[in-house]
């Protein structure tokens, strides 16, 4: 049986739900069936419970990158003083210079700027260059009309496309087959390359069970 996921289901989660991000969700039932996460009601929980941690409750368009001198030390210990080369205050509170200097030549960023220009977006937040052109050749395999996201990451915000990037890194990164198993560690540790935040994504995902059941 298919599972279906309407826009008011979505909004009693996230009360303070973007615009954009609501538009896609109301037209948003051919992703969840393409990318098989409407098969069963464990597939959609964990899938919200990831997407509603990763954007703020569907809040947030971009990474936040405006930080402290006293959390860039806490977050990157190996990069800034005192442990690390950097002074923490020539990059705190300046988002462009702080992701050029930690997301720049790695991720498949290797021009200037790209730090910057593939920072974290969206509901799943896709990172660096190589994850916009994956991005790119994974909807595509869907929704063939789908744009460069690597030659203009600001279409992984548009209503028409941003459900659909999460949606086919998500099958991409085999997390159907770990919602199945009700493994929310796996699923994280697919979704954020680690575990941070597992605590609260345990919370999204008690609510999500409770729509999706």
């Amino acid at each position: 049986m298919t599972i279906a996921v309407t826009i008011d289901q979505v909004a009693t989660l996230a009360p303070n739900i973007r615009p954009s991000y609501r538009q896609s969700f109301a037209n948003g039932q051919t992703v969840f069936d393409r990318f098989g996460i409407s098969q069963n009601s464990l597939r959609v929980a964990h899938f919200m419970a990831q997407i509603l941690q990763e954007s703020g409750g569907l809040a947030l368009e971009y990474e936040s990158l405006n930080y402290s001198p006293e959390r860039l030390v806490a977050v990157w210990p190996s990069r800034f003083k005192p442990k690390g080369p950097l002074d923490p205050n020539d990059y705190a509170h300046n988002a462009e210079k702080l992701a050029n200097e930690v997301y720049g030549n790695r991720m498949g960023n290797d021009q200037p700027g790209d730090g910057y220009a593939f920072r974290g977006r969206g509901l799943i937040q896709t990172t660096g260059r190589d994850g916009y052109t994956t991005a790119t050749t994974i909807v595509r395999q869907q929704f063939p009309n789908a744009p460069d996201f690597a030659a203009a990451p600001d279409e992984v915000l548009d209503p028409a496309w941003c459900l659909a990037v999460a949606a086919a890194e998500w099958a991409d990164s085999g997390c159907n087959a770990k919602a199945d198993q009700d493994d929310l560690r796996a699923v994280t540790r697919a979704i954020n390359g680690g575990i941070i935040g597992l605590a609260a994504r345990a919370e999204w995902l008690k609510k999500t069970k409770f729509v999706w059941h």
